[in-house]
């Protein structure tokens, strides 16, 4: 009886040896979702950004006298990614999403994160050299 069950149950495993699964048919698009807030930031000029962006900052608990520069990183996931450089020398990543969320990160705690380099790509109208 273990004898059939065993040849039974081989038999039964052969037609799939060497088989790869099957794949999906259906294409996946990706989905781009982007809010109003996203849109507006890259709308300002150098004062208003780091009026915009040293709130973020102060909001999420930590410090920034002055902004010296900034600008956008790029798109990360469904977050548009900022930087902040601030007169004390460090450097801030902000992520704007569409819901209008922000979550700022320490510049230096996103090597092997999988996270952009903070590196300003774009930078806005104006100068931050006269921004106090």
């Amino acid at each position: 009886m273990r004898k059939l069950f065993v040849i039974a149950l081989t038999a039964a495993a052969l037609p799939a040896c060497g088989q790869q699964p099957q794949q999906s048919a259906t294409n996946r698009t990706e989905t781009k979702v982007r809010g109003p807030e996203q849109d507006q930031l890259h709308k300002l000029d150098a004062l208003n950004l780091a009026v915009g962006l040293k709130r973020a900052i102060y909001d999420a608990g930590f410090s920034c006298r002055r902004i010296t520069d900034a600008g956008f990183v790029g798109p990360y996931q469904n977050l548009d990614m900022w930087m902040a450089r601030c007169s004390e020398g460090r450097d801030w990543a902000i992520f704007a999403g569409a819901d209008g969320s922000v979550q700022v990160r320490d510049c230096n705690d996103l090597p092997g994160t999988g996270v952009p380099e903070c590196k300003i790509t774009k930078r806005p109208k104006g100068s931050f050299s006269n921004l106090q």
